[in-house]
C-alpha cells in the first residue's frame, strides 16, 4: 500500500506542479486513443508501475486541461488536493454512509457541511439536505421533492418555470421526473440576461387560465452562458404570491455568498424552498461534489423514504439523518470528508479571499478587454464570468459571429488559456469564467494579450 501511494505521489506532484506550463488541450487523436484502449477482460495482472506509465503518458494528457490556471472555459472545477486526500481515506476505510447507524461520525460530518452551507445562505434551522454528485442531481432531487409536496399523484398538469438562460439540467430534471416537454416554460430575459418577472407573471396567468397547475420556479444565481443572476428577491415574492416552490440554481454562484459582494448580489436566496450548490465549482473541490439544500428537511423524507424488510430502524430524532431516506441513493460514497477537511484545515476566510480575488479579476479583465479595439462587452461580470464578441463596422451579424469564432480559435491555438463560446439571443459570444483557485492576475494578463493579438490578426 505504501509503495503504491509513493509511486502515485512521484507522478502526481510533478504533474500538478507543471500545470501552469502544460498544454491547455489535446483535441486530436481522441477516437484513435479510445479504440487503442479497448480490450477484453484481462485474465492476468500487469505491473502497477507500467499501468501508471500508460495512464500518465497516454490517457491523462489527451484531455482538456481543466485543472490549469489558464482554464477559463465553461465553469471550471477546482481539484483541491486536500479533497483527494480525504477521498483516499474514505475510500480506503470504505464505510457505508447511507444509514446513520452504520457510520454516525461520517454522517454527522456531512451533516455539519450541510448546516454550514445553509447558514451561509441564511436559511432557517429547519433546513436539511445532502451532498450529491453535482448540480444536475441536486436539481432533479429538488424537482421531485417539489412535485411530491405541491402536486397530486396525477401531476401531469404541473408547470415548471425557468428562464431561457437556465441550465439545461432543469429541463432534463423535468423529463426524468415524468413531465411532458411542454410543461417547462422558458421565460424571456432582459438586456442583462435575467428572467423578466412580468413575463413570468403573464405565463403563470396564462397557464392557470388554461387549467394547468403552476408549481415550480427555478431561478438562476449565475447562469452558465453569461453569469447572470436573476432578481431573486423579486422572484421570491412572486413565487410566494403565486404559491410556487421557489428553487434557486446557484451551482455556479452560490459560494460567492461567502463574500460581501456576493451576499448583496444574491439577496433573496434565503427565501428559497431549495437551493442547488456545486462545491466543485466555486468552492474549488473536485468534480462529483454537488449539494442540495431544502428549507423543510422533512419534505425530502416525504418524497424519498421507502421501507424495506431488510432495513434497520431509521432515525426519529430531528437532528439525526439517514441519507437513504432523503435522496434517491441507498448506496452512496462518503462525500462529506472531501468538503469538511479543506474547510477545517483552512477556514472559510481563505475561500472568501480566493473568491474576492476572482471577483476583482473579472472586473480587471473586462476593463482590459474594453480597451482592445473592436471588442464589444456583451455581458458585464456580475460574479466572475463575462462575455464579449468582436464587432467591426460594416459587418452583418453572421460575419460578426464568424469573426468572433475565428478569434476564439486563434486564442485557444496558442495553448496558454482556453475559452469557450455560446450563442446567446442569437449572437455568438466568447465567455471568460475566472474561477480556479490557481488562476491569478498573470494568467488573466496572458488571456488579454492573446485575445488582443487574435483580434488584431483576424
Amino acid at each position: 500500500m505504501r509503495d503504491m501511494v509513493a509511486q502515485v505521489m512521484d507522478r502526481v506532484v510533478p504533474f500538478v506542479g507543471a500545470l501552469p506550463e502544460q498544454r491547455m488541450h489535446t483535441m486530436t487523436g481522441g477516437k484513435k486513443l479510445a479504440r487503442w484502449l479497448r480490450e477484453p477482460l484481462p485474465e492476468d495482472g500487469a505491473p502497477f508501475d507500467k499501468l501508471l506509465t500508460m495512464l500518465f503518458s497516454r490517457v491523462f494528457p489527451a484531455t482538456l486541461n481543466t485543472a490549469s490556471p489558464g482554464y477559463l472555459a465553461y465553469i471550471p472545477g477546482g481539484g483541491l488536493f486536500h479533497a483527494a486526500v480525504a477521498d483516499l481515506v474514505t475510500l480506503s476505510i470504505n464505510r457505508y454512509v447511507g444509514l446513520f447507524a452504520a457510520a454516525p461520525g461520517l454522517v454527522q460530518l456531512e451533516s455539519n457541511v450541510i448546516t454550514w452551507f445553509a447558514t451561509m445562505a441564511g436559511m432557517p434551522e429547519t433546513t436539511g439536505g445532502l451532498l450529491t454528485t453535482g448540480g444536475s442531481m441536486a436539481n432533479l432531487t429538488a424537482l421531485v421533492t417539489a412535485r411530491r409536496e405541491r402536486l397530486p399523484p396525477d401531476f401531469l398538469r404541473g408547470m415548471i418555470y425557468t428562464s431561457t438562460e437556465a441550465h439545461h439540467s432543469v429541463r432534463k430534471a423535468a423529463l426524468i421526473a415524468g413531465f411532458p416537454e411542454g410543461n417547462v416554460r422558458e421565460i424571456a430575459t432582459d438586456d442583462h440576461f435575467r428572467m423578466i418577472p412580468a413575463a413570468l407573471e403573464a405565463a403563470i396567468a396564462e397557464d392557470r387560465a388554461a387549467g394547468k397547475a403552476p408549481f415550480f420556479l427555478a431561478a438562476a444565481a449565475g447562469t452558465t452562458n453569461t453569469g447572470a443572476v436573476d432578481d431573486l428577491a423579486t422572484l421570491a415574492r412572486l413565487a410566494e404570491r403565486e404559491h410556487l416552490w421557489f428553487h434557486v440554481d446557484a451551482a455556479y454562484g452560490g459560494f460567492f455568498l461567502l463574500t460581501e459582494r456576493g451576499r448583496a448580489l444574491l439577496k433573496g436566496i434565503e427565501r428559497a424552498d431549495s437551493i442547488t450548490l456545486d462545491p466543485h465549482k466555486s468552492l474549488f473541490l473536485p468534480y462529483g461534489t454537488g449539494c442540495l439544500l431544502v428549507r423543510d428537511r422533512e419534505s425530502l423524507r416525504r418524497a424519498h423514504a421507502v421501507a424495506g424488510a431488510y432495513m434497520p430502524p431509521m432515525q426519529t430524532e430531528d437532528d439525526l439523518v439517514d441519507f437513504c431516506e432523503i435522496g434517491p441513493e441507498l448506496s452512496r460514497d462518503s462525500r462529506g470528508l472531501r468538503v469538511w477537511l479543506p474547510l477545517k484545515m483552512h477556514g472559510a476566510k481563505v475561500f472568501r479571499a480566493e473568491l474576492d480575488e476572482k471577483l476583482d479579476l473579472a472586473r480587471y479583465a473586462v476593463e482590459a478587454l474594453r480597451a482592445i479595439p473592436d471588442v464589444e462587452i456583451a455581458a458585464e461580470p456580475e460574479l466572475s464570468l463575462l462575455a464579449f464578441r468582436v464587432r467591426r463596422p460594416g459587418l452583418g451579424e453572421a460575419e460578426i459571429d464568424a469573426l468572433t469564432r475565428r478569434v476564439i480559435a486563434a486564442v485557444n491555438l496558442r495553448q496558454r488559456v482556453f475559452l469557450t463560446g455560446a450563442v446567446v439571443k442569437g449572437r455568438y459570444l466568447i465567455r471568460m469564467c475566472i474561477l480556479s483557485f490557481r488562476t491569478h492576475k498573470e494568467r488573466v494578463d496572458m488571456a488579454i494579450e492573446d485575445i488582443g493579438a487574435a483580434v488584431a490578426g483576424c
